[in-house]
C-alpha cells in the first residue's frame, strides 16, 4: 500500500510540474533537438532507477518513466510547432500516461477491488480524452466564430460604403478591406 501511495504522490507531482510548463511558443531546431536528447537521457535514467524496485512497484515505475517520456516528447513537439493539434496531443499523452500508470497500480489489487480500480481508471481516461477533444473543438469553434464576426462586420462596413460615390466609395471600400483583412 505504501508503494501505491508513493507512486500516486510521485505521479501527481510529475503531472503538476508538466502542467506548469508553457506551451505554444515556438523553439529553434537546435533547441528542439537538444530537448529531445534530454528527454531520451532522462528516460534512460528513469528506467534505470526502476531497477531498485521489484514486482508491481517496478512495473509502475516503468510505466511512469514511459509516460513521462511520451508527455515530454509531445510537449516539445507542441513547443516546436505551436500547432493547436499538437497541443491536443499533449493532453492525450497525459491522459494515456495517467491511465497506463493507474491500470498498473490496479494490479496490486485482486477480485472486485481490482475490477473497480480498472473501471475507475478507464472512466478517468475517457473523461480526460473527452476533455482534450472538447478543448480542441472549442478552439476551432472560437476561430470559426471570430471569422464569422469579422465577415459580418466587413459586410456592414461595405454596405455603408454603398451610399458614397466615386473616389469616396473606392476609398471607403479599400479602408474596409484593410480593416477586416480582406483582399
Amino acid at each position: 500500500m505504501k508503494t501505491t501511495q508513493l507512486c500516486k504522490a510521485a505521479l501527481a507531482a510529475w503531472a503538476l510540474c508538466a502542467a506548469a510548463g508553457s506551451f505554444g511558443a515556438t523553439m529553434s531546431k537546435s533547441e528542439y533537438t537538444a530537448a529531445k536528447d534530454r528527454i531520451e537521457a532522462d528516460y534512460k535514467a528513469d528506467k534505470e532507477a526502476c531497477g531498485k524496485f521489484s514486482g508491481n512497484a517496478k512495473d509502475i515505475c516503468q510505466e511512469q518513466a514511459t509516460g513521462k517520456e511520451k508527455v515530454a516528447l509531445a510537449e516539445v513537439e507542441y513547443s516546436y510547432s505551436g500547432k493547436p493539434a499538437d497541443g491536443t496531443k499533449v493532453s492525450i499523452a497525459k491522459a494515456d500516461a495517467t491511465y497506463a500508470v493507474a491500470k498498473e497500480m490496479c494490479d496490486d489489487k485482486s477480485g472486485n477491488a481490482k475490477d473497480v480500480c480498472v473501471s475507475e481508471a478507464k472512466a478517468a481516461h475517457t473523461k480526460a480524452l473527452t476533455d482534450a477533444r472538447l478543448t480542441e473543438k472549442v478552439g476551432e469553434a472560437r476561430k470559426d466564430a471570430a471569422q464569422d464576426k469579422n465577415d459580418a462586420d466587413y459586410k456592414v462596413a461595405t454596405e455603408k460604403c454603398e451610399s458614397l460615390a466615386g473616389d469616396a466609395k473606392a476609398s471607403c471600400v479599400s479602408a474596409a478591406k484593410a480593416r477586416f483583412n480582406k483582399s
